[in-house]
């Protein structure tokens, strides 16, 4: 379980994993060693897996996202899998339940790329793709407790 400082540590390197450990202990009101100690901690408990880089798509030339639900065909998930490793521009995936075996993120330079890449896919999977409008919530923390369990 994380206590408060724990919790207070998380959400601020959630608003910036760049920060100081001098900025980090005032922020939290520890010493600096003490917050060394704590995310040392915290990393060791696997809390904490990394720090993070976020780049925004759309400066480094991709135009566009999609969203791919990817069905393999009979015999093919593991090769699909690879098909998706493979592909540079699929910058996430989930493996998941439910009638896809995939649900992947794509981004693309053109929207014209798009058939090129799923092409790649065709022959050993189904794929059902939306183009991303708009990110109504960006990447964010979870609740660091989890929420009581209500009526609704």
């Amino acid at each position: 379980m994380l206590d408060d400082i724990d919790e207070n540590i998380l959400a601020a390197l959630g608003t910036n994993a760049r920060m100081s450990l001098k900025d980090l202990a005032l922020q939290v009101g520890l010493s600096s060693p003490s917050v060394a100690e704590r995310l040392r901690r915290l990393e060791e408990r696997d809390v904490i897996r990394g720090y993070t880089l976020a780049l925004n798509p759309k400066a480094l030339g991709y135009q566009f996202q999609a969203i791919v639900r990817i069905r393999p065909l009979p015999g093919q998930l593991q090769a699909v899998q690879k098909l998706i490793e493979d592909t540079p521009q699929f910058c996430e995936c989930d493996k998941v339940t439910g009638e896809d075996c995939f649900i992947a993120r794509l981004l693309l330079q053109s929207i014209e790329q798009l058939d090129g890449i799923l092409d790649h896919i065709a022959a050993k999977a189904e794929t059902n793709t939306a183009i991303v409008k708009a990110h109504t919530i960006a990447r964010r923390l979870p609740p660091l407790r989890p929420p009581e369990i209500s009526g609704r």
